[in-house]
């Protein structure tokens, strides 16, 4: 076996906080597990180190939230999704406001600060209707931020309203939207979306809400749903475009993964593991060197792999998530509550605080 100095030099640029391209991202992604997580760790503690009056590395963060999905409607179908219904069927809904309003006194019972509103690509939702929404939500429950509406229901909104992305966003903005989710971000190669979403945005289409979105001012959050027909070279590109677009706006505030679950859904694809989970994550945060948080996923893999995801690149726990309707439709529930949070936070000795959207410390 030839001995490769190279390798040497490039594990020296990750340990000292070096931008690295795709084809060096690749040969991070066949590291030993251990050693990918070490450096994925390394690059935490400098990604935080000076956070909270130089605290940001004893400490791990966690959200009080709850997913609201104002509608199961959707007209979009994506192959992976159990969540979805037609207008015909028996189980579709569309919220009230008095059940929003329900949900939302629950939330701040609990201590929530936040509400996670996504719901399906319903054709016959007015504009009207979502702005009365907001403005609903935002009169009578002021302190709440809406964290709501992800791309791909941006760019369903543009073709059934009619009107420019930047219209439509700095109305729901005027309206009350605080923030926006990164969801429907799976993986940002069209070839990839073509075969598991084809009638959902494209990548460009997911990248022009979020420009468009940071540059009136909303933070969002960036995902990737992996571990289904995807290549890892397609992760590593969907990596670089998020990269490219935060060099850009600096509007995302965190990187979250999770692999794709298939009980119920029509995507057949073999389901990859924690290991493989944990090895994404972890070249995300080397990679993403100008996002300030990683998040980990213990809503897809459970609380303890979630717990050893915080020593591979991630910084945040996440929500408790109150409640949660699209994971568990396709057969996945894991629970918490905030003292799950904590204890899996402090038995790794860390120190837990909840924050609020923009990773501010409430306590």
């Amino acid at each position: 076996m030839i001995y490769d100095a190279s390798l040497d030099e490039l594990l020296q640029k990750v340990w000292t906080g070096g931008r690295i391209n795709q084809a060096e991202a690749l040969r991070l992604y066949t590291l030993p597990l251990e050693e990918l997580g070490a450096l994925a760790d390394r690059r935490r503690q400098l990604a935080k180190g000076q956070a909270y009056d130089a605290r940001g590395n004893h400490i791990v963060t966690y959200i009080v939230d709850r997913n609201v999905n104002y509608t199961n409607v959707c007209n979009v179908y994506c192959k992976f999704c159990a969540f979805y219904r037609t207008e015909k069927d028996d189980d579709a809904y569309v919220i009230t406001f008095d059940e929003i309003d329900k949900k939302i006194e629950e939330t701040l019972a609990l201590g929530g600060t936040q509400i996670l509103m996504q719901g399906g690509h319903h054709p016959k939702l007015t504009m009207q209707w979502y702005l009365d929404l907001l403005s609903h939500i935002k009169s009578k429950f002021p302190p709440v931020n809406i964290h709501g509406f992800s791309p791909s229901e941006f760019i369903h909104f543009r073709e059934v309203f009619s009107l420019p992305l930047e219209d439509i966003i700095s109305q729901f903005k005027e309206a009350g939207l605080g923030s926006i989710p990164g969801g429907g971000g799976e993986i940002l190669v069209d070839r990839v979306r073509q075969r598991i979403s084809p009638l959902k945005a494209m990548s460009d289409d997911w990248l022009a809400v979020m420009d468009v979105a940071h540059r009136l001012g909303l933070n969002s959050s960036a995902t990737m749903m992996f571990g289904h027909v995807e290549s890892v070279a397609d992760r590593i590109e969907h990596l670089e475009r998020l990269r490219a677009q935060q060099d850009k706006t600096k509007g995302f505030t965190a990187f979250i993964c999770w692999t794709f679950q298939a009980e119920h859904t029509k995507l057949r694809a073999p389901t990859v593991g924690a290991h493989e989970y944990l090895r994404t994550q972890a070249l995300g945060r080397i990679y993403l060197d100008n996002f300030p948080n990683v998040q980990s996923s213990w809503v897809t893999q459970g609380q303890e792999i979630g717990q050893v995801a915080l020593k591979f690149g991630a910084n945040d726990l996440g929500s408790i998530m109150i409640e949660e309707n699209v994971v568990s439709q396709a057969g996945t529930t894991f629970r918490m509550t905030v003292a799950d949070m904590q204890r899996l936070i402090t038995d790794l000795g860390y120190e837990p605080h909840q924050r609020d959207n923009w990773y501010r410390l409430l306590n």
